[in-house]
């Protein structure tokens, strides 16, 4: 069995369970991981990489996995890769999704590659879940609650801000808001 061959750019959280997901798939293998930071100060048992060493994996690497924020990186990096190498990537700032699309879709045109984009959570399966749903019960109303947690997200976008080195964002939902109906137009929460 031939084995797709696994970039991982970034080694955050992200790019963390990424690297364990691969380990758990046998048709995959992880070639390298991407990093901005010194690769030998990285503790990983995969081989880390400088991200400046990119063009040296071009035809050696079936699809890099993006694993940026997508506040800053993703904007910087996705149409970057996609000139190089197939990707995908979780990029999930919904009102510039649009544009994003646009440039790592030009990006992987010129570069004769294959790019998915915005396949994370939400969106991506969850906004897939809700589709679904909304095809079985066309005149339902949708509602949306985010239990208790911290949100990678916003958390890497406040840590971006000045002053703020090492914080979290707990979102929570209201849960004596559930006798209100409502339903959902786009992405917007009342």
């Amino acid at each position: 069995m031939s084995q797709i061959r696994v970039g991982i750019v970034g080694y955050g959280n992200l790019g963390k369970g990424v690297e364990l997901a691969l380990k758990q798939n046998p048709d995959m293998k992880l070639e390298a991981i991407f990093t901005r930071r010194n690769p030998e100060s990285v503790e990983s048992g995969s081989p880390m990489v400088s991200i400046s060493k990119m063009d040296e994996y071009r035809g050696k690497i079936d699809v890099m996995i993006l694993c940026g924020g997508s506040a800053t990186d993703l904007p910087e990096q996705g149409p970057l890769f996609a000139e190089a190498f197939n990707t995908v990537d979780s990029f999930d700032t919904h009102a510039k999704n649009p544009e994003y699309f646009a440039k790592v879709d030009a990006a992987a045109k010129a570069g004769g590659h294959v790019s998915v984009v915005s396949t994370g959570w939400d969106p991506g399966l969850f906004s897939l879940n809700r589709l679904l749903a909304q095809s079985v019960l066309p005149k339902g109303n949708e509602y949306t609650f985010w239990g208790k947690g911290v949100s990678q997200g916003h958390s890497d976008a406040i840590r971006r801000v000045c002053g703020f080195d090492d914080n979290q964002v707990h979102p929570f939902s209201c849960h004596s808001e559930v006798s209100l109906p409502w339903p959902m137009k786009g992405f917007q929460v009342p």
